[in-house]
């Protein structure tokens, strides 16, 4: 037995997942650290330091401004710190904020006005949604879309496309009034609704025909666990002439950027919902170990294109994430900021205390439920506990 080889190749192995999950992790991260970062600028607060990373600083420099980019040695995130924080969870230093000078305290974020405090925190998540506009703007902007013309070419017996009455041939034209210009376009909205009554409009043998379908549910296993779709079970059209690629202007990608990245909101939001209701399963929340794992496949099947555009969709995750309002993430501290622009003064600090304690605590549950969810993905890939 080669040992050597053996630990060489699962290094490799590692690396293949690990280099593709950093090179993403860092984009998302860097441009919601940057959205904090650029609104304190411009609202006068001093930012000590902007870190890549935690722990100890691995390379860094300070800018005119008095501010340390860092890159640390655990890259599992980032922050800015600003004057007058504790550490870098933005916990305020009420001994340091107290023996602040007026000069020290007209750039301190804690003593600015609550909508200015607001602005900035809100300025991450936001960061995350305009990144993910920017990179499927420029992807359709600069390639163009290979689009598949939804017409039908097979369908399943017994399947829902064929209680619909659909026929091989047929051209779909609208769903619900809503145009399908491709065969994914289909594919988004077929699969969101499974057990809702489709209205569909066909084109077939030169006049429009329209149909009612109810998709199927079914449950698909994708990287990031089990999915419960809707399918009407029919195939698209393999003839080459029914594929293009359509190449847009600026003002129409961006229309497409900002449709996609409404998509992955919409989906997750109705994700969301079905998972408080009972509806959906809790297989498909992730943690870094499934994001990495997903981050060496799309590496390996499309490239650093592919990896750009993961980056895009993990980018508006996090800040979806970010806008729950829990105290430690952002959303709970617009929370507080709320609360302190109705009451006129901001919540004691016992109360903001028992806050970020009750965040933390949910923040670790969660981050162990996700780990345990990418352990058991993992095991049911290498056949782990299978019987």
């Amino acid at each position: 037995m080669d040992i050597a080889g053996t630990v060489i190749g699962a290094a490799w192995g590692l690396l293949s997942y690990l280099v593709p999950f950093l090179f993403v992790l860092t984009i998302v991260v860097f441009f919601h650290e940057l959205g904090h970062f650029w609104v304190a600028r411009r609202c006068g607060v001093a930012v000590q330091a902007f870190s890549i990373g935690f722990g100890r600083e691995l390379v860094g420099w300070t800018d005119r401004h008095g501010t340390r980019w860092r890159i640390s040695a655990i890259p599992l995130g980032g922050y800015v710190r600003f004057a007058g924080d504790a550490n870098s969870a933005s916990v305020p230093d009420r001994e340091v904020l107290e023996t602040m000078s007026e000069e020290e305290r007209r750039g301190s974020f804690y003593h600015k006005s609550v909508g200015a405090r607001a602005a900035i925190v809100a300025a991450g998540p936001i960061a995350n949604f305009v990144l993910a506009i920017a990179i499927f703007t420029a992807s359709v902007y600069f390639g163009g879309r290979a689009i598949l013309l939804p017409r039908v070419d097979t369908v399943e017996a017994g399947s829902a496309a064929e209680r619909a009455g659909i026929l091989p041939g047929d051209l779909v034209l609208t769903i619900n009034g809503q145009p399908m210009e491709s065969f994914a376009d289909m594919q988004r909205v077929i699969s969101a609704r499974p057990g809702e009554e489709l209205t569909i409009t066909v084109e077939r043998n030169g006049r429009e025909v329209t149909l009612t379908a109810i998709p199927d549910l079914r449950e698909m296993t994708t990287p990031f666990g089990k999915q419960r779709i809707g399918l009407l079970g029919l195939r698209a059209s393999r003839d080459p002439g029914d594929w293009t690629v359509k190449e847009y202007g600026l003002v129409d990608s961006l229309r497409i950027g900002l449709t996609d990245t409404w998509y992955i909101v919409e989906r997750t939001g109705d994700y969301v919902g079905k998972l408080l209701t009972g509806r959906e399963s809790t297989d498909q929340l992730s943690g870094p170990i499934r994001i990495a794992q997903v981050s060496g496949e799309v590496a390996s099947m499309g490239g650093l294109a592919g990896l750009i555009n993961l980056a895009a969709i993990l980018s508006v995750s996090i800040g979806l994430i970010n806008l729950v309002p829990v105290p430690m993430l952002d959303g709970g501290h617009l929370l507080f900021y709320a609360i302190e622009a109705v009451r006129g003064r901001p919540l004691s600090e016992q109360a903001q205390e028992i806050g970020f304690r009750i965040g933390l605590a949910l923040v670790l549950m969660l981050m162990l439920f996700v780990t345990w969810n990418d352990l058991q993905h993992l095991g049911a890939v290498f056949g782990l506990g299978a019987t």
